[in-house]
């Protein structure tokens, strides 16, 4: 199964804060013993909010907001995406989140991303195999 973990952002995130050497050393030491045990897909450090826009929809017709967004506490600041036998697994890894991120004040969120497959009758092999070849692109 793949789980994407979350990391919310803070006050620090949306300042645009870089990590120091010593967190940064953490996270790379993190991340490359968590790769030893489970399938690390892939991640990144998202930049503030600032320097994004958002599209909502209204009956059909998008309107662009541009950063930043006031609202904080719903804002991702990065994630990693890995590949793992069961939630339980993700969780042992989130737990050693290394404490020098945010002074140890981080939100995690480990949510599984779907597969095809959970869809049923919606992908129909033809979709499926479109999908797959788009997927495969990236």
């Amino acid at each position: 199964m793949r789980f994407m973990i979350i990391r919310k952002g803070d006050a620090e995130t949306e300042a645009g804060t870089p990590p120091s050497r010593e967190l940064a050393e953490a996270m790379m030491a993190h991340h490359e013993e968590m790769g030893r045990h489970l399938k690390i897909l892939g991640g990144d450090g998202l930049k503030p909010t600032a320097a994004g826009a958002k599209v909502k929809f209204r009956k059909g017709k998008p309107f662009v907001t541009d950063g930043p967004f006031t609202e904080t506490k719903e804002i991702v600041a990065g994630y990693t995406l890995v590949e793992a036998e069961s939630l339980e697994a993700v969780l042992v890894w989130a737990r050693r989140w290394p404490t020098l991120d945010a002074n140890g004040e981080v939100e995690l969120e480990i949510r599984p991303l779907y597969e095809i497959e959970d869809f049923g009758d919606a992908f129909s092999p033809g979709l499926k195999a479109d999908a797959e070849r788009i997927m495969a692109k990236g």
